[in-house]
């Protein structure tokens, strides 16, 4: 399939002032050349790479002109995918799109699977996987502060990092398989004092990287935030609030919000994934069970629970049982409506939820909102983080990857503590390096590829 020459909308399908059909492979510049009539002619010999052409698409099948378009000519391997490749620059719009998509399949071309462009641009050398899946998440960051360490990640950051961790584990079993191969050789205890200090540095430098992915992973996803409450205590009025706009609907009769609302803040450049819930009580409406039911699932899902008390009228059997449903979860409780007399007593709520933060709040006159923010900051963020200037683990997968690494290199130092043969060392740091190789793809199985270019836009 990767001599197909495979095409895709780049571009979203709707009404647009461009879109973009994107080709790639051997046959790209004969499939332009069949459809696409340039105003001034090009001669085959005489294309020049990375240049702009304006004409026309016609579909001599049936004699007509599809559009009036721009086509840039990037021939290998100065491409994305290292391949020739030919982008159409047509008006966007569903109709002019698919047309000019199925002209160019009927010269033949084939659809591109989700991610094959990148996969191709991995495949063909132009990038490693770590970089590849940087892609992706550019193009779904949230914030700047997740869009800066995707784009560090497609810089090579962490492709370079772990290139000189595999290097510093090459050094490394340079002298032992020499010790292997050659037993004149000698090691020596300096030398296994040395191979263990480098091991022991390695480990410093996995273990910063591992460390990093809490930070990293909230960056990039989010935190799951529950607003939660009884009816009628200000949960939408509190989501609007911190929105800054309208986004819930607000009444004064309790149970208004009958299904889960979720909408994403931005805070300190952490993305806020806040989920408005629906009132939590015993009820016989059929729906608003529903949504009672859907409000206790997303509680045991939640990172952060904004757990909302009505502080102008004493605490009620409700929400003694919702504090029961939050006792194990990271909760901030919010006292709100506390423009008006205060009628519940901190100590009541620290009973049942010891060292929880307490922040008292008006959703209707915007008080206490920077708190919450704050508060979310300092519980969640470890410390600061500069995305300029570290290298921020923020995938599962790689995060794995440098834990097995990890322990593969502590088991090489136990084996020196042991007095065990140079031959169970190399195992084990062979082993590392495989597991650094996965990160960049260098040592990895075709299912893993598969899964991870499958999450991507037909596009891309």
């Amino acid at each position: 399939m990767l001599n197909d020459t495979i095409v895709a909308i780049s571009t979203p399908l709707a009404s647009a002032g461009i879109g973009i059909i994107r080709i790639s492979g051997d046959e790209s510049l004969n499939i332009i050349k069949k459809i696409f009539v340039p105003k001034r002619e090009i001669e085959d010999n005489k294309i020049i790479s990375h240049t702009l052409h304006y004409g026309h698409i016609i579909d001599t099948k049936f004699n007509r002109t599809l559009d009036e378009v721009l086509v840039s000519y990037m021939l290998a391997p100065n491409t994305y995918t290292k391949e020739d490749v030919i982008e159409i620059n047509a008006h966007g719009g569903l109709v002019v799109m698919q047309s000019i998509l199925s002209l160019v399949l009927r010269n033949g071309a084939r659809i591109a699977e989700p991610g094959e462009f990148t996969k191709r641009a991995f495949l063909n050398g132009r990038i490693d996987l770590s970089q590849a899946e940087a892609v992706m998440d550019i193009i779904h960051s949230k914030t700047e502060l997740a869009l800066n360490a995707s784009v560090n990640q497609l810089s090579g950051n962490i492709k370079n990092e772990i290139e000189d961790l595999k290097k510093q584990v090459l050094d490394i079993l340079a002298h032992i398989e020499a010790s292997i191969d050659y037993p004149e050789y000698d090691v020596g205890e300096l030398a296994f004092s040395t191979i263990k200090e480098n091991l022991v540095g390695m480990s410093e430098r996995l273990t910063k990287l591992i460390n990093s992915y809490d930070n990293g992973k909230i960056i990039r996803e989010g935190i799951k935030t529950v607003i939660i409450g009884r009816p009628n205590v200000g949960k939408s009025s509190l989501l609007n609030a911190l929105l800054k706009e309208q986004r819930a609907i607000v009444t004064n009769i309790p149970g208004t919000t009958r299904d889960s609302l979720e909408e994403y803040m931005n805070v300190h450049g952490i993305p806020l994934k806040l989920i408005d819930t629906a009132g939590i009580r015993l009820t016989e409406d059929v729906i608003e069970k529903l949504g009672v039911d859907r409000s206790k699932a997303h509680i045991e899902d939640a990172d952060l629970v904004l757990f909302v008390v009505d502080s102008s009228e004493p605490l009620t059997q409700e929400d003694d049982e919702i504090m029961d449903l939050i006792r194990n979860q990271k909760v901030i409780i919010l006292m709100n409506k506390s423009d008006l007399e205060i009628q519940v007593k901190k100590e009541h709520l620290k009973e049942h939820l010891r060292d929880m933060i307490i922040i008292e709040t008006s959703a209707t006159q915007f008080e206490g909102l920077d708190r919450i923010e704050d508060s979310i900051k300092k519980m969640f963020m470890q410390g600061s983080v500069q995305i300029e200037n570290e290298t921020v683990i923020h995938n599962i997968r790689h995060k794995q990857s440098l834990e097995r690494a990890f322990e593969s290199a502590m088991l090489v130092v136990e084996s020196i503590n042991m007095g065990m043969p140079e031959d169970c060392w190399a195992i084990d740091l062979h082993s590392s390096y495989e597991h650094l190789s996965e990160i960049t793809g260098d040592h990895v199985t075709d299912d893993v590829i598969k899964k991870i270019f499958s999450q991507f836009c037909l596009g891309k």
